[in-house]
């Protein structure tokens, strides 16, 4: 039975251009990791949302209260009234907290005021492809995985590099401490599943690892950064290009013309490609899915570079939602208020990264205004 993903955005990609990337390492490359106080947290419930998930806020039917400003991990403040989705009238809560620690990660995800359902829940990060890549790293993941009692899933590259092969990547994960906190599955190690795209206009299918279909939930995990074709990696390039098998990650960068080379696609279709098939698999796990992104060790290279060029953007935090459209939306907005973005905007809108989220909106994945609730104030 497929079921709930909890996202942290990390994707699988090659040393060059592939567009699966999203997660973070606890480390600040940048000097700037100031923190704040940790955020609160909401007690245990037994009602079901209509998505799959278990409510555990102690009154649901209350709405979130919104900001007037935020500030960074790293110190900066910024108006929300500068975000240029921000809304704090709409459906979409995006949390957020300043803290970039394991209680910090714990903390955001119990703000949610939901819980993973089934008895098997995948938590989807990104392995990193070296141990100079900028993924999330297990002791700061650990504690938050093992409360969901998940293990960890990753799908192999379409490109080459440390993750191409089943067996490299079990060894990469091993060797990256990933098996120390938890069990972990290449998805795609028995093949790919074919799983419907409703609603979209560039893919009919999407091909996910087989093994997807072993899990009633799913937890994401994603650290967000810059990537070469896909502008930015975040929690729809964990679930699109992040769980596509690599006969998937050929679909969705040709646009579904090929199922056997991940080159010769262009970006706009690319962009809706990714949407289509983060939506698929929103869909076929019944919308029992969640989604955090950790703002730190913002480099405009993605964690399937092994080199990553350094950050020029101070840390900002953690954030989460139960809508992966807000919460990218909510991340890219961030970037474009903090201090030496620059690198950072240029690589975003030199490939229409936007489109992504714009697309995403039209066929429902979620929404690009969001209410920024802050837990640690």
């Amino acid at each position: 039975m497929l079921a709930l993903v909890v996202l942290i955005a990390c994707t699988a990609c090659n040393n060059t251009s592939d567009p699966a990337d999203t997660s973070s390492n606890t480390e600040n490359t940048s000097g700037t990791n100031d923190t704040a106080t940790d955020g609160t947290t909401t007690t245990p419930g037994d009602t079901s949302d209509s998505n799959g998930t278990t409510d555990t806020s102690e009154n649901p039917d209350t709405p979130a209260e919104a900001v007037d400003e935020i500030v960074t991990n790293g110190g900066a403040t910024i108006k929300t009234a500068d975000l240029k989705y921000y809304d704090a009238d709409v459906e979409s809560v995006v949390y957020y907290t300043s803290e970039i620690t394991p209680e910090a990660l714990m903390a955001i995800y119990e703000a949610l005021g939901v819980e993973i359902t089934g008895e098997n829940t995948a938590v989807k990060v990104h392995t990193g492809e070296s141990d100079q890549s900028n993924h999330l790293r297990p002791d700061f993941i650990k504690e938050l995985v093992q409360h969901v009692n998940g293990t960890i899933v990753e799908s192999n590259t379409a490109y080459g590099g440390s993750r191409a092969q089943t067996a490299m990547h079990y060894q990469l994960a091993k060797d990256h401490g990933f098996t120390d906190i938890a069990d972990v599955v290449i998805m795609d190690e028995t093949g790919s599943l074919s799983i419907p795209v409703e609603g979209g206009s560039v893919l009919k299918e999407n091909l996910v690892g087989a093994r997807f279909a072993e899990f009633d939930g799913m937890l994401v995990l994603s650290h967000f950064k810059g990537h070469m074709m896909g502008g930015f990696g975040g929690a729809i390039k964990n679930i699109s290009i992040g769980i596509a098998s690599t006969e998937g990650k050929c679909l969705i960068h040709t646009g579904g013309r090929s199922n056997t080379s991940p080159w010769g696609g262009d970006s706009p279709t690319f962009m809706d490609s990714m949407a289509e098939a983060g939506k698929s698999v929103v869909d076929a796990l019944d919308g029992n899915i969640l989604f955090i992104s950790v703002m730190n060790n913002l480099s405009v290279d993605c964690d399937c570079t092994a080199r990553p060029s350094a950050p020029d953007i101070h840390d900002i935090g953690i954030l989460a939602s139960t809508d992966p459209v807000a919460l990218d939306q909510a991340c890219v907005d961030l970037i474009y208020q903090s201090e030496g973005a620059e690198s950072m905007i240029r690589r975003i809108e030199g490939v229409g990264g936007e489109d992504t989220l714009e697309h995403g909106e039209e066929i429902g994945l979620g929404n690009r205004a969001y209410k920024l609730v802050v837990i640690n104030e």
